[in-house]
């Protein structure tokens, strides 16, 4: 009798959840991206759209580790509410489906806070769903929140995984990522002006994730008029450019360099001040020869 062939070893895979940015893209939920090792789940971000993100790369990619009820660790890069709005679906959704434990989210100063009022705003909820006919766990709605500092945050036998600062405007904290596996190095940027600790974060990284503000939206007299600031300004303390991004992938040298959190569309037609994946492309080539890919939702890598 013959032996059924070994199962190949799991590889580290990389799933953009959401890349999109605070306008209302039906094409595109808020940031979230998952790693995926061996059946675990780790998440950085949590947008608008988080659970049901993760539950279509459970069905349509085949991602089991991406089951609802197996997101059980989070990292948060930032406050900001395109990254956050996603928190109380990623808290209550997967317990009310069956999780049991914990969920267990590492990020900055300010965290602790807002899941105390989160949780203190869906009480009523908690209290039904666990004392009533549906006895859902109580320890499924916990929440173990680490506000946390550069350096390693989290590792377990899967990954290890290491905060640097980044450099997002006014707020006092915010982090990017690295996750070093068995097989590959990812780092995710979050939002972030470009900064030497990304560039020494990454340093021939397997993926870079990072944001970027192409040229032709921030020039595009078509683009919403925000009144309140002015975008350029805006941009240069709390953004990256294509420009910027191509310097810094020159210096960082990652073997793929992925953009999100940009202002494209994947429907022009519908939306003319944004930016085509394909001018992001031909932006950043023009000072970058690496191999480079437009991330939309639900690619994996």
């Amino acid at each position: 009798m013959e032996r059924p062939p070994a199962p190949l070893p799991i590889k580290t895979q990389l799933v953009l959840l959401g890349t999109g940015n605070p306008q209302p893209d039906p094409d595109r939920s808020g940031p979230a991206t998952a790693i995926a090792i061996n059946g675990s789940a780790y998440l950085v971000d949590f947008g608008p759209g988080v659970v049901r993100r993760a539950a279509a790369a459970r069905i349509d990619k085949g991602i089991a580790a991406l089951e609802p009820t197996n997101l059980r660790v989070v990292f948060l890069t930032h406050l900001h509410s395109d990254h956050t709005a996603g928190y109380p679906d990623l808290i209550l959704t997967p317990w009310a489906m069956g999780r049991r434990v914990p969920l267990e989210v590492y990020g900055p100063k300010g965290l602790k806070k807002m899941t105390d009022h989160i949780l203190a705003a869906y009480s009523e909820d908690i209290g039904i769903r666990t004392k009533g006919t549906e006895n859902a766990h109580p320890d499924g709605c916990k929440v173990n929140v680490h506000e946390i500092m550069a350096g390693v945050v989290y590792k377990d036998a899967n990954v290890t995984v290491t905060a640097f600062p980044t450099r997002h405007g006014e707020w006092e904290q915010s982090f990017g990522y690295r996750f070093d596996s068995a097989d590959r190095s990812i780092v995710i940027s979050g939002d972030t002006t470009p900064t030497q600790a990304t560039i020494d974060a990454c340093r021939g990284c397997d993926i870079l994730v990072h944001e970027a503000l192409t040229l032709k939206f921030l020039n595009n007299p078509m683009r919403p008029n925000y009144q309140r600031f002015d975008i350029r300004d805006y941009s240069a303390k709390y953004h990256t450019t294509t420009a910027q991004l191509a310097e810094l992938a020159n210096k960082a040298k990652p073997g793929l360099l992925i953009t999100y959190h940009n202002p494209i569309s994947l429907r022009p037609e519908r939306r003319p001040f944004a930016s085509s994946p394909e001018d992001v492309l031909e932006e950043i080539g023009r000072g970058y020869t690496g191999k480079i890919s437009v991330g939309r939702d639900l690619d994996v890598y």
